[in-house]
């Protein structure tokens, strides 16, 4: 599986219809809907939209045929293996009526070709943990945090007689890096998830 780095835009006419595709990553449900409604342009005729964060997903053909909009967009999304990502497309009518299968290849293929554009990175499910530590064993347990693949560092807070140390690791490697913080300190530091 793999998550957007960043926003990414695309945009295409066809038959006198201008379509632009949204896609961004998110990671919530709650997520989802803020930048729905931050993206979704109130004087187009329809912005329709599919997200998908892990097992859950929702799709709206926002006024279109039924299965012509939010259903090709959300196969955009998985036919990329993509996950925590919302993607909005935004119709304003031309003139022209596309019909069903037109809708379908207009939505999802505006949807895909700004998916095949955007960056992407493998997403790893991580788990938040923090370690309380004196001074005496900070330097070397950072150093070895630090060389640790998948470890991602939020912060270090100082504090009286040491620091607290959050980062996100790998959810199958937690224990592991628990042992590791366990052995280095030789059973002083506070771990807590």
């Amino acid at each position: 599986m793999y998550t957007l780095d960043r926003i990414e835009r695309f945009e295409q006419e066809i038959r006198k219809s201008r379509f632009l595709a949204i896609a961004c990553p998110v990671g919530s449900e709650a997520e989802a809907k803020l930048r729905l409604a931050e993206i979704s342009d109130p004087a187009a005729n329809h912005n329709c939209w599919a997200w998908r964060i892990g097992q859950a997903y929702r799709f709206s053909d926002d006024g279109e045929p039924g299965g012509t909009a939010g259903k090709p967009i959300l196969q955009a999304i998985d036919g990329q293996a993509l996950d925590r990502t919302l993607v909005v497309v935004t119709r304003w009518f031309g003139g022209v009526l596309l019909g069903s299968g037109g809708l379908v290849r207009a939505y999802g293929g505006t949807a895909a070709a700004c998916l095949r554009i955007a960056a992407k990175t493998e997403y790893v499910e991580r788990v938040a943990l923090s370690v309380s530590l004196g001074f005496s064993d900070l330097a070397f347990v950072k150093a070895r945090l630090g060389s640790l693949a998948g470890l991602v560092m939020d912060e270090e807070a100082y504090h009286d007689t040491g620091a607290r140390l959050s980062f996100r690791v790998p959810v199958e490697r937690a224990q592991e890096v628990g042992r590791l913080i366990a052995d280095l300190t030789s059973g002083r530091a506070e771990i807590a998830d």
